[in-house]
């Protein structure tokens, strides 16, 4: 019943009612990366989706799989020999948002005393 409601409720971690039916009927499974995310096409269409292993976020797609699911090769890394290039970087999380988030110099929300400001700042005052 548990899941059942976050189907219904929480569209963001994995997927919603809707498409595990449209997956049911429609769907013919194609393969899973190493990540547990399930990849599918529709029946006698050109149309693919992915089943996120967990929280909905496109970066998570391995280079492999994200060439299938946008169209730019034909057949699945399940139905070849798919090797990464050197130049293909691992997959890190987007974290924005979170207390990992990338802050710049002169964040308020970074640790640390704020850089003084320079002489080629004027500030703006109405007249």
């Amino acid at each position: 019943m548990k899941q059942l409601l976050a189907e219904i409720f929480i569209w963001w971690h994995k997927q919603t009612l809707g498409t595990r039916i449209w997956t049911a009927v429609r769907g013919t499974y194609v393969g899973e990366d190493e990540q547990g995310n399930k990849y599918y096409r529709e029946k006698g269409t050109d149309r693919r989706w992915v089943i996120y292993n967990g929280a909905a976020d496109a970066s998570r797609i391995p280079p492999g799989w994200h060439g299938w699911i946008h169209h730019r090769v034909d057949t699945p890394p399940t139905e070849e020999e798919y090797t990464p290039h050197e130049w293909q970087a691992a997959h890190v999380p987007n974290m924005t948002g979170t207390a990992a988030a990338y802050r710049p110099k002169g964040s308020l929300l970074r640790d640390g005393e704020r850089p003084r400001v320079t002489g080629d700042y004027d500030a703006w005052s109405p007249e």
